[in-house]
């Protein structure tokens, strides 16, 4: 969770570096997923460190521009819900519930939804650090998911993994192989956590 201008600044870059991004702005015409990425990011850091007159008139101003960027691009992202390091792979549609906890280096592609368990507001997955999230994976309920795992595609994930570094598929998921994520994933939090 972004706590301050520093971890603010982490967080940008990190996630800058886990799109595999080289330059330092966003083009005028293009890059939208890194925009509404800062955007999170700032309307994070304005929400957590920042929310009083008149930065809470900036922060309205944030939230409506992270609204038209989310129904724009297909992403139903609440703030403070992924760690730094946050790679979105594509436009499409993305639902994660407030809830929900994902650690550093997530990469997620479309179609994907992080739920609440049925009959429940509050129970929602945690899931590690360094976790690629595949095409139309769903993941719902009170349950939680180890660092450096694999989802492949379009599985169902409605139990906790502890084992870290393997592969997991299916309906309903689970271990394929112990290969992980290595290599599906840009670590860019770690990269940074010297210059930080």
């Amino acid at each position: 969770m972004i706590t301050s201008k520093k971890d603010f600044f982490l967080y940008v870059e990190a996630d800058r570096i886990a799109l595999g991004i080289k330059k330092k702005k966003p083009s005028i015409i293009g890059d939208e997923i890194w925009k509404f990425e800062r955007l999170l990011r700032k309307v994070e850091y304005y929400h957590n460190c920042r929310n009083y007159f008149p930065w809470n008139l900036y922060l309205l101003y944030l939230k409506f521009i992270l609204h038209y960027y989310s129904v724009y691009l297909g992403y139903t992202i609440p703030k403070n819900t992924f760690g730094s390091g946050l790679s979105i792979a594509h436009i499409g549609t993305i639902v994660v519930s407030s809830y929900a906890r994902i650690g550093e280096n997530c990469r997620i592609h479309a179609c994907v939804n992080i739920g609440t368990q049925a009959g429940y507001a509050d129970k929602a997955p945690k899931i590690g650090n360094n976790v690629y999230i595949g095409p139309g994976v769903k993941i719902f309920g009170d349950i939680s998911i180890a660092d450096n795992i694999a989802i492949g595609a379009n599985a169902v994930v409605n139990k906790t993994f502890t084992e870290r570094g393997i592969t997991i598929a299916g309906i309903p998921a689970k271990k394929i192989s112990d290969k992980g994520s290595l290599g599906l994933i840009i670590n860019g939090t770690d990269i940074l956590k010297d210059l930080f």
